[in-house]
């Protein structure tokens, strides 16, 4: 079982995640140092039960705002997250690219090196027999 997974480990280009890291690392913490900032609990909304009074039309003018307020941040945060991913994504893409292109180059090796064995065995055996 443990065969599949050192496999795996060697064909990941490790120089490559290792220049991506910073980014991400940047790019994470910049994620969460907002997280606090927009994550201000909002104040708390009574729920009108059948005893309470009828909210005012000024009243319901002031949900309405921090509504909009909320939504327009939550929007904004929206906006950078989808930034996030998409610079994430970009990275990937770059790391599938490179890793595509290391299997071709170690094809590539793989043809040479068995042609030279190939023909090492033939000079080999011609100067033995």
């Amino acid at each position: 079982m443990a065969i599949p997974w050192l496999s795996a480990l060697k064909v990941i280009p490790w120089g490559d995640v290792i220049s991506h890291a910073p980014s991400v690392l940047e790019k994470a913490r910049d994620l969460m140092s907002r997280k606090p900032a927009d994550a201000a609990p909002p104040p708390p909304m009574a729920t009108p039960n059948a005893h309470d009074e009828v909210p005012s039309l000024g009243e319901l003018k002031n949900r309405w705002l921090a509504a909009n307020v909320q939504i327009d941040a939550l929007q904004h945060r929206q906006t950078q997250l989808m930034q996030t991913v998409s610079a994430l994504a970009e990275q990937n893409a770059a790391l599938l690219s490179a890793v595509s292109g290391l299997r071709q180059t170690l094809r590539w090796v793989v043809l040479g090196l068995t042609l030279a064995f190939v023909g090492l065995g033939a000079v080999v055996y011609t100067q033995l027999f």
